[in-house]
């Protein structure tokens, strides 16, 4: 266990010291607070910025560049110019971009849902191969977790670095299993811990030899424009960097607007080999007749281009870094060299990682849960929600005003002296 400042202190002076922050936090909870910091959703002065995608299609002009009337059938990957948007955005081709709807989750979910009973590339279904196994670094993002438990595909724990994941473990176990057929990555401020993937993790990566000939790496770049201190993170392109390693066909890319425009009705697209597009195409084609292109028109219209989004994102970071700024703020106030609680600021993204002394994480979360303010389960950044140190607390600041965010990071700073002295006097 970590040296805190209560180490040497007698059992006296621990409960004194017990009972007194016991008083505080019947203080916070007589206030009735109601904050929620459990999930990572843009504020309202973020969805407000997004407003002029109401109305930029009025006019009567519903048509692409490349003539098609948008109110109609057609465009299964998606108009030309949303095309051209994303692809400058992830530093591709337009031919490896296929437009999805709202939510990247649901082309991830649909991939893996292909490759389960189709297989991958129309190869031999995953549900006919046996016990399908799955690489997740964590802490990791609880719904790419959630997916694998609905298509009953294992998953095992490599730990995250602050390079991105234990690249011996992975190579270890993508290259002796042929049951190991993928692996979930965020690479740009990872979810929660907000890591970067160092140039040697992406190319480690990509020149894996995994055993199974149909494994698949979900590259999941949610938030690789997210950036609200310093510059942009520029790591190497998977895309490019598999070709080069003679595995074209491995990677899946995804992004989305969700946390750009309306998380209720952005765009999202996943970026793959132009033989993959084909393979998509052709399930899509039995999916739907065409997409709500009328959207793709609205985002087309609203940013224009891709330096126009990025223009956005810099309003979004306006909004969004005086909040983790407050949390790191009183962190370190209350818990700095108390030995207690670890955390990194993260310098884009929409979470914080924080760690507390082993076995304490889940009375932290219950603690703010009974004075009102709402955190993620604890646990659920691993797989199975099986935090075997019951340490790791995922924080969300981003839909509170900022004073809120303080409040709130006051209390959980109280909840961690209180679940640590408990730790320490039992």
């Amino acid at each position: 266990m970590a040296v805190t400042v209560w180490d040497g202190l007698d059992r006296d002076k621990l409960n004194g010291i017990y009972h007194s922050l016991l008083n505080e936090y019947e203080g916070f909870r007589a206030r009735k607070l109601n904050l929620d910091m459990s999930r990572g959703r843009p504020s309202k002065a973020q969805l407000n910025i997004s407003s002029g995608l109401l109305d930029c299609l009025s006019g009567g002009d519903y048509t692409a560049e490349n003539g098609l009337d948008c109110r109609n059938y057609g465009g299964l990957d998606g108009i030309p110019e949303i095309k051209r948007i994303v692809a400058e955005l992830m530093d591709a081709d337009v031919s490896e971009v296929i437009i999805g709807g709202n939510s990247s989750l649901s082309m991830m979910f649909d991939n893996i849902a292909s490759n389960v009973s189709h297989g991958v590339r129309e190869d031999i279904p995953w549900q006919k191969q046996g016990r399908v196994k799955f690489i997740c670094p964590a802490p990791g993002y609880d719904r790419h977790f959630a997916i694998c438990e609905y298509f009953h595909i294992e998953m095992t724990t490599v730990p995250m670095t602050p390079e991105g994941p234990d690249m011996d473990a992975v190579e270890e176990l993508a290259e002796n299993d042929a049951m190991i057929k993928g692996m979930w990555c965020v690479p740009v401020f990872s979810n929660p811990d907000g890591c970067v993937y160092s140039p040697d993790t992406v190319r480690r990566i990509a020149r894996m030899k995994p055993r199974a000939h149909d494994f698949r790496l979900y590259w999941d770049n949610a938030y690789c424009i997210h950036n609200f201190e310093g510059e942009r993170p520029v790591i190497p392109n998977i895309i490019r960097e598999c070709e080069r390693a003679g595995n074209p066909h491995m990677p899946l890319e995804f992004m989305s607007f969700s946390k750009i425009s309306f998380p209720g009705g952005g765009i999202s697209a996943v970026i793959t080999s132009a033989s993959n597009c084909g393979y998509i195409l052709k399930r899509l084609s039995t999916q739907t007749i065409g997409p709500d292109k009328l959207n793709q028109l609205r985002h087309c219209r609203f940013f224009k281009n891709a330096e126009g989004v990025l223009s956005h994102m810099r309003k979004h970071s306006e909004l969004i870094k005086p909040k983790f700024d407050a949390t790191d703020e009183i962190f370190e106030k209350n818990l700095g060299n108390m030995g207690v609680g670890f955390w990194e600021k993260p310098r884009g993204g929409y979470f914080l990682s924080f760690r507390t002394l082993p076995g304490c994480a889940a009375r932290v979360v219950a603690l703010c849960g009974d004075a009102g303010v709402s955190l993620t389960k604890a646990g659920a950044t691993y797989p199975y929600y099986k935090d075997h140190m019951d340490s790791n607390i995922r924080i969300a600041p981003t839909s509170l005003e900022t004073e809120d965010v303080r409040t709130a990071a006051e209390l959980f700073c109280l909840a961690v002296k209180i679940a640590s002295l408990e730790k320490l006097i039992d």
